[in-house]
C-alpha cells in the first residue's frame, strides 16, 4: 500500500489541544492498539508530550496473541515504559493501570506541598478505544464510544473511580505515513476510515499477512484446505466458502474484502498480533 495522505482538520486541533492543556496535566496514559503497538505510536505524540510522564495503556489485549501482549509488556518495560495490557470489554488490566497511576500520584504528593487532584490526560490515535477505557475507568459511560474512528469530537475532564481527573481528547494521527506498513496495519485495525481506501486490496493484503503468520486461524475460520499459493488464491478460495459471488459466478473482492477485515477487526478469525517485540524496528512493522 503506498503512503496515505489524511490530516483532516479536526486533527490539527487535536495537536493544539493537546499542546494548551499540557502544562494542566501530572501524567498522560497512551493508548496503544495491543495488536499493533509500533504502528498505532503516533511519532509526533513523543514529540508534542516530551518528558511529561507516562503510562502505556495496550489495550484491546482480548483481539491480540496473549503470548505478544506478554512480549510487548517486557520490551516496554526493558525500554524503561510503564505499561499495562488492557481489555475494556472484561475490565481486565485496568487495576494495574490505576495502581501505576496511584504510585505516581503518591510521589508526586510527597514532592508537593499543596496537594490537589491528580490530573490525565489521555491520548491515542483513532479507534484504539480510548472512550472504551475512559468508560471503564471512570465506572460510568463518560464518553462516547464507536467502531469508527473520529467519535470523540471536543476535549472534556472527567472524574475518575479513584478521584483523579481525567482530560479526554479527540483521536490524533499524523500527516503523512512515511512508513507505508504503518498506514497498512492502521487501516487494517480501522484507525482508518474505509470510505477513503481500497477495500478489495486492503482485504487481500490483510489475507496475505495471515496466510503466512496464522494459517491454521485462517484455515479454521474460512474452512480452508490449504492457503493458496498467492493472496489472490486464498481471497478467491474464500470468497467461494462464504458465498461472495456476483452475478455470472464472479468473486464479489469487495464484499470479499470487507468480510475478512470486519471478522478481523472483530477478533472472529481469532486473537492476532501483527506486530512483534522481538525483532528490529524495521522488521516489527509487519
Amino acid at each position: 500500500m503506498e503512503n496515505i495522505n489524511w490530516y483532516p482538520g479536526h486533527m490539527k486541533k487535536t495537536r493544539e489541544l493537546i499542546t494548551q492543556n499540557l502544562k494542566m496535566v501530572d501524567c498522560c496514559i497512551e493508548v496503544l492498539d495491543a495488536r499493533i503497538p509500533v504502528s498505532s505510536r503516533n511519532p509526533l505524540i513523543d514529540e508534542i508530550l516530551g518528558s511529561k510522564p507516562r503510562v502505556i495503556a495496550l489495550n484491546k489485549s482480548d483481539l491480540a496473541d496473549e503470548g505478544q501482549n506478554r512480549a510487548w509488556a517486557e520490551y516496554f518495560s526493558e525500554q524503561g515504559r510503564k505499561s499495562a495490557v488492557v481489555n475494556c470489554s472484561s475490565g481486565s488490566g485496568v487495576k494495574e493501570l490505576f495502581r501505576m497511576l496511584e504510585a505516581m500520584e503518591k510521589e508526586k504528593n510527597a514532592e508537593s506541598k499543596v496537594r490537589r487532584p491528580f490530573r490525565l490526560m489521555i491520548v491515542g490515535v483513532p479507534n484504539v478505544g480510548k472512550s472504551s477505557l475512559i468508560n471503564r475507568m471512570s465506572g460510568r459511560k463518560s464518553a462516547k464510544t464507536g467502531d469508527k474512528p473520529g467519535v470523540t469530537r471536543g476535549k472534556q475532564w472527567i472524574r475518575l473511580q479513584n478521584g483523579m481527573q481525567l482530560l479526554d481528547t479527540p483521536g490524533i494521527l499524523w500527516p503523512k505515513f512515511e512508513d507505508p506498513h504503518a498506514g497498512r496495519n492502521l487501516a487494517f485495525c480501522g484507525s482508518i476510515r474505509d470510505e477513503i481506501m481500497d477495500l478489495p486490496t486492503l482485504g487481500m493484503e490483510l489475507i496475505g499477512y495471515l496466510g503466512e503468520t496464522y494459517p491454521e486461524l485462517l484455515m479454521a475460520r474460512y474452512k480452508l484446505e490449504e492457503i493458496g499459493d498467492t493472496p489472490l488464491e486464498t481471497m478467491e478460495a474464500l470468497a467461494l466458502k462464504r458465498g461472495c459471488i456476483l452475478p455470472g459466478k464472479r468473486i464479489d473482492y469487495e464484499r470479499t474484502g470487507r468480510l475478512v477485515l470486519d471478522e478481523f477487526r472483530a477478533g472472529r478469525i481469532g486473537r492476532i498480533t501483527l506486530e512483534r517485540p522481538e525483532k528490529g524496528p524495521a522488521e516489527r512493522k509487519g
